[in-house]
């Protein structure tokens, strides 16, 4: 049983759910990273979402958007964010890191180092899961048996507009868990329907048999327990995001914790 599973079956016993912080990774200092994986899992944190930026990053509004430019100008690639999380791991070795970015990076790494690098120094770095925006579950079979054989998920989004189809489709090849975008829209846009997502999620559950996290429009505390009724996981991204993005660097972590207490709070309530 890897990280990822461990931590839903220990959660599913404990009748309690996820609590999924995305950060991108390098942002807003190029060293700051570790510590705010640290901090986040201090304030609760059960699996740490890392975006690798990219240039051109299609499911993120202008908040994560910027993030990625600001990373993407200090030198952070996909080699640095792998370093990041072999350096989280010389102190922590229970909490599941998922990479969540786009094609772009993942197939450039593989050609400048070799076939599977990726897969190979993923792994190796201590990556749990991997959810890859632009990758669609019918073209993902060998990449998510790969993944699996090197003890790593492979994560999928499913939407509003997802139809019967995609959701078997998905079924198929996902593991960990799913991650349920709770709005027609891009990251950190909308007005959270939280009784749309209550709707939506036994249809995605009569395809898909792994824990559901819902993301996307999530803010604060009282959206957080909304969708942890019904929901296994809670992902929250964009207002983390600017919670941080003016802190001094010695503020970074603190800010977090700060945020993502009342929201574990609320989880567990």
């Amino acid at each position: 049983m890897n990280r990822i599973a461990a931590t839903f079956a220990r959660l599913q016993e404990q009748k309690r759910k996820a609590l999924i912080p995305y950060v991108t990774a390098g942002f807003p200092y190029a060293d700051i990273t570790p510590a705010l994986m640290h901090g986040m899992v201090t304030a609760g944190a059960d699996v740490i979402e890392l975006g690798v930026p990219f240039s051109d990053p299609s499911a993120d509004g202008a908040v994560i958007q910027k993030a990625g430019d600001r990373a993407l100008a200090l030198g952070i690639g996909l080699a640095q964010v792998l370093a990041m999380v072999r350096t989280f791991r010389e102190k922590d070795q229970k909490t599941p890191v998922v990479l969540m970015g786009y094609a772009n990076p993942v197939e450039r790494y593989d050609q400048r180092h070799g076939a599977d690098a990726f897969i190979r120094d993923a792994a190796a770095a201590g990556v749990d899961g991997v959810l890859i925006v632009d990758y669609p579950p019918e073209e993902c079979a060998e990449f998510a048996s790969k993944l699996r054989a090197n003890g790593m998920d492979l994560i999928f989004l499913l939407a509003p507009t997802s139809t019967e189809q995609r959701m078997q489709q998905v079924a198929q090849v996902a593991s960990g868990y799913v991650y349920y975008v709770s709005l027609k829209g891009v990251t950190g846009s909308g007005a959270l329907n939280t009784a749309e997502v209550e709707a939506a999620l036994p249809r995605i559950r009569q395809h898909v048999h792994i824990p559901v996290g819902v993301g996307f429009g999530i803010r604060d505390a009282e959206t957080a327990r909304a969708i942890g009724q019904v929901a296994d996981a809670v992902v929250i991204g964009s207002r983390l995001i600017q919670q941080i993005e003016t802190q001094p660097h010695e503020r970074v972590a603190a800010a977090a914790i700060d945020f993502l207490r009342p929201i574990r709070a609320a989880l567990d309530a």
